[in-house]
């Protein structure tokens, strides 16, 4: 006989389980994630190491034109996905959305930089305190130049080089 304070076994095992409402939108997110794999090229696919059952499933889906076809197909991905451990690919696709976000970043703090390294006298000493491998000489060389192309109205070539050797630096510090 039980005591009163004690929990039954089977009232244990259901707490563990999780809800039905909680399976299903787990599997709708799985679902969700499969159609974002649709759209991403194979080539790219191929990156992520999915089963081939899964590769031939999403290949069959890019292929399917009937809207009701395409759901069943869909909802197919997604149970073959169930297998899988999703935060790996969910990272992977966050990445490649990200990117040309991560690259403009980049690209704006070159140019201010740039802009930097032409208005501020103490820029340069700012840039080699915090890059150590600068080349100072190459850089300041470089602004001078710069200067110079502006007061004679010269095309800006030397502002493109100090563009491309800030590009490099900072591509070699990561």
């Amino acid at each position: 006989m039980r005591r009163p304070d004690e929990t039954p076994p089977q009232a244990i095992r259901v707490a563990e389980r999780p809800s039905k409402t909680r399976q299903k939108a787990e599997m709708n997110a799985l679902q969700a994630l499969g159609e974002a794999l649709l759209d991403v090229a194979p080539a790219r696919r191929a990156e992520l190491d999915l089963p081939e059952r899964l590769i031939d499933a999403l290949d069959a889906a890019q292929r399917i034109t009937g809207r009701e076809a395409r759901r069943r197909q869909l909802q197919f991905i997604g149970r073959l996905m169930r297998d899988l451990d999703a935060a790996p690919i969910r990272t992977r696709l966050a990445q490649w959305a990200d990117a040309p976000n991560a690259e403009k970043a980049r690209l704006h703090a070159l140019e201010r930089w740039r802009e930097r390294l032409l208005a501020e006298d103490d820029a340069l000493d700012r840039l080699c305190a915090e890059r150590p491998a600068a080349d100072r000489a190459r850089l300041a060389a470089l602004v001078d130049a710069v200067h110079a192309e502006r007061a004679h109205g010269q095309p800006p070539r030397a502002y493109r080089e100090l563009f491309r050797a800030l590009t490099a630096l900072l591509a070699a510090a990561e």
